[in-house]
């Protein structure tokens, strides 16, 4: 009786733990390391108003920029591809994030070939793709993962959360200043079971969000 209130309260436990988790704001112990300088990171809302951590130089006069270079999305730690996050998912997620960026700076910028003068660099990374239970995930804290996978086996088999994250740094084109930076998280959708693949289609509408808050950020700061 004792073991089955123990695992009850731990399964429990795990549940609140995820559920803290969720949160679209990323807390900084969850940060990767690909930003140089995290310590000017303030919490801040997008322009859609999801919670956010950023920075802006004060300084920064956007008006100056009138092309945008974006370099190519990574992710960073390197991936582990997985039976449910293969290594194709991985290149179409950066593939279709570069076109996201490019479509929607696009509209307020010209998109530069190559770094220079009056150019805002673009420098893009994904830090985290992960479901409940498997994927790469930075972000999980062990004993957490496998109360989780407790609680799906003990249901039976449950949807899967899909969670994903950004950091990006906004440089100066001529002398490589850092401009901005930010660092945020969106939910994809829900996976069927821990055996369904995930798709660069479940988490598009992240990016394509992630992209269009960085134009209406330009346009924001530009009218300022």
């Amino acid at each position: 009786m004792r073991k089955t209130t123990l695992l009850h309260a731990l399964l429990c436990s795990a549940v609140i733990g995820l559920a803290g988790c969720a949160s679209s704001q990323v807390d900084p112990t969850q940060y990767s390391g690909f930003l140089k300088d995290y310590s000017r990171l303030k919490p801040a809302e997008s322009a859609s108003g999801t919670p956010v951590m950023r920075w802006i130089d004060p300084k920064l006069n956007v008006r100056n920029y009138t092309q945008a270079y974006i370099e190519p999305s990574q992710f960073y730690p390197a991936p582990r591809p997985t039976a449910v996050v293969s290594a194709q998912t991985l290149q179409q997620i950066t593939r279709y994030y570069d076109a996201a960026l490019k479509r929607e700076l696009g509209k307020v910028m010209t998109i530069a070939s190559a770094p220079g003068p009056n150019t805002i660099v673009v420098r893009p990374a994904i830090t985290a793709v992960s479901t409940k239970n498997e994927g790469f995930q930075p972000y999980e804290v062990l004993p957490i993962a496998l109360a989780a996978a407790a609680v799906n086996t003990a249901a039976g088999g449950r949807d899967q959360s899909v969670e994903i994250a950004t950091e990006a740094a906004f440089l100066d084109g001529g002398n490589r200043a850092v401009l901005a930076q930010v660092v945020r998280k969106g939910a994809g959708e829900n996976l069927e079971n821990d055996k369904t693949q995930l798709t660069v289609n479940d988490v598009k509408a992240v990016l394509d969000g992630w992209a269009k808050d960085m134009r209406l950020s330009f346009e924001q700061v530009k009218n300022k």
